[in-house]
């Protein structure tokens, strides 16, 4: 009789044929990265054994979401997703407490929870998390896996999806592999990056771009049991890898599937420009580090084919655009990082000839992957991010009109690299001239949700930043607690105020308003793929400096958005194909005819009949 073990499942053979499709390319990019490695072929054969154990082991509701998404390729591109991403400890407590507020996050119309770092770091001060000590277990303080993989199946059941933080360029100290490399194991010693002396180190760093001068100067540091002076992009307790040894390249890629394999259906790679080291480069955005993003990508896709990847690439769009892939496909989504800094700048100016600039700069996206746009994030708003696109003068008043308080900013200046200009910090509500007494039609909470009505109707995924939905404001008690207030990012990290949240509820508190809106603008954007809307978003010329306009028109009907950056009302004559009566889909007022009205900071969204 013949064993039913041995007769291949459909599963079986969708894994088979997954392989097929992919491992050439898994094959062709580490050829390309580790050909000449000794190292290599051992690597490779030990990572297809792996992989192919892993996908025949995906947990059958896991298999059943890649199914649905490989059914519908169009998936990934469909309005309104919107994204949710916040510290755990400061949204609510600990994992457990984030699955009690999924009702919350419901109501918002959230689609993908993002939380920040929450695998176990080391003691201390860990940059926020950023320093893993162990990729395989959960912050303590959070939560175990076994938490981790709860809230995983909770938001399924919601149709909700996870993504979680890798910090692939680095890790703590403290980490397994680190220690080893300490105690003078010759394979983990090859895992980080170890110059023998002061000469060597400083000449390394005059090539490279100082992240956090101020802060953390230089991107090397000392340390004795490595007999020199290991890499250290960030801060002396997070030790860049080497990612020229293929172990650390099958090491990062199995971290991957072991989280997949708890639920996560999605993955931001932090501080991805920084992978592959040079001599002789900034060390950033490297083809190398395309390449391994790519080999990342389709070894993911024979194990978990519907789980996304996030690039963290916080760069001019001509360096994060090669993170979609090139011949083959990369990540599947990157932040729309030059767009959201020059909203910003357009706000400041009143004047949207920036935002338009930019929007036709990422408008050159590859049709494969999608933007994640946003408004603020964890990070600080980088000024030196826009110099491809405007002169130093223009970064230098925008930076002192959001840091220095020459404008309606409540923002405070940050660190900057030699010759750049300051960054700016605050939460996305004080950095809009936005207060807590305030009401729903203060110029700042205009500001505030004119450009989240912005980044609703882009093509891509929104992303909210915790606590911008109640106008939530800076923390300014982050100076009193030693182990946060070095660092001045903390300003905008605050603990989520459940009191506010609480009057989202009560009839004209500014929270409602707030939160009313984000959750409208979700339902709205969700709306246009019923309504055919697709295509990137491509900036209209008009006559007016303040007006944004940006056509979305490779669908079933053609999008506008209209929008007006300054505190001045603006009219705006509509193209002739919503010049006739439109539906205005964010409000669902009369259609205009010939020309629409928009008042300080107003915004429309109109789709041709």
């Amino acid at each position: 009789m013949i064993s039913t073990a041995s007769i291949p499942t459909p599963y079986d053979d969708a894994v088979q044929a997954r392989f097929a499709a992919l491992w050439p390319i898994v094959e062709s990019r580490f050829a390309k990265l580790y050909g000449a490695d000794a190292r290599g072929p051992a690597v490779l054969e030990r990572l297809k054994t792996n992989l192919l154990k892993a996908a025949h082991a995906r947990p059958e509701p896991l298999r059943a979401l890649d199914a649905a998404r490989a059914a519908d390729p169009a998936w990934l591109h469909a309005p309104g997703q919107t994204a949710y991403t916040f510290y755990v400890d400061r949204f609510a407590g600990d994992l457990n407490g984030v699955r009690g507020k999924l009702d919350y996050l419901t109501e918002l119309g959230v689609r993908w929870l993002h939380p920040l770092p929450l695998l176990e770091p080391r003691p201390g001060d860990s940059d926020g998390g950023f320093a893993v000590a162990d990729y395989r277990k959960v912050d303590p303080r959070l939560g175990t896996i076994d938490d981790l993989e709860a809230l995983a199946g909770d938001l399924r059941q919601r149709d909700m999806g996870l993504i979680l933080d890798v910090v692939c360029n680095h890790t703590a100290r403290e980490h397994a592999w680190a220690a080893k490399a300490r105690a003078g194991d010759p394979a983990y010693r090859d895992y980080y990056i170890v110059l023998p002396d002061a000469q060597s180190a400083a000449a390394r760093d005059r090539e490279l771009i100082d992240v956090f001068p101020d802060t953390a100067p230089g991107s090397f540091t000392y340390d004795a049991a490595m007999g020199g002076y290991v890499w250290t992009t960030f801060y002396p307790f997070q030790w860049d890898l080497n990612y020229a040894n293929p172990a650390v390249f099958a090491e990062m890629l199995e971290v991957l599937i072991f989280l997949a394999a708890k639920g996560a259906q999605g993955f931001r790679l932090d501080s991805a420009p920084f992978l592959w080291k040079q001599a002789g480069t900034t060390c950033r955005n490297l083809p190398q580090t395309y390449e391994i993003v790519e080999a990342w990508r389709a070894a993911l896709s024979i194990v978990a084919p519907g789980v996304v990847l996030l690039a963290e690439a916080i760069e001019s769009v001509e360096d994060v655009l090669p993170f979609f892939g090139g011949e083959e496909s990369g990540c599947n989504l990157a932040y729309n990082n030059v767009v959201m800094t020059a909203l910003w700048a357009a706000l400041a100016d009143g004047d949207a000839v920036i935002a338009r600039r930019c929007l036709a700069v990422a408008a050159r996206k590859p049709a494969q992957g999608a933007w994640l746009n946003y408004v603020r994030c964890h990070d600080d708003l980088i000024w030196n991010a826009l110099a491809a696109y405007a002169p130093a003068s223009d970064l230098r008043r925008w930076s002192n009109a959001y840091g220095n308080g020459e404008g309606f900013s409540r923002g405070r200046a940050f660190q900057t690299a030699e010759g750049g200009v300051p960054s700016t910090n605050g939460m996305a509500a004080a950095l809009a001239g936005l207060t807590a007494d305030a009401d729903g039609d203060c110029l700042g909470a205009r500001r505030l949700r004119l450009l989240y009505g912005i980044i609703h109707a882009l093509d891509g995924w929104p992303l909210i930043y915790m606590g911008d939905e109640i106008g939530l404001d800076n923390d300014e008690a982050y100076q009193d607690d030693p182990l946060r207030a070095g660092d001045g990012r903390w300003l905008h990290r605050p603990q989520m105020d459940w009191s506010l949240a609480e009057r989202r509820g009560e009839a004209g508190a500014l929270q409602a308003d707030l939160f009313a809106t984000f959750a409208r603008l979700g339902q709205r954007a969700r709306r246009l793929a019923t309504l055919g809307v697709a295509g990137p978003a491509r900036p209209v010329e008009v006559s007016s400096p303040a007006v944004l306009a940006f056509l979305r028109d490779e669908g079933a009907r053609p999008f506008l958005c209209v929008a007006n950056v300054s505190d001045a009302p603006q009219d705006f004559e509509l193209p002739p194909a919503f010049a006739q009566g439109a539906e205005d889909v964010l409000d669902g007022a009369p259609s205009p005819a010939g020309a629409v009205s928009l008042p300080p900071y107003g915004i429309t969204w109109l789709v041709a009949r």
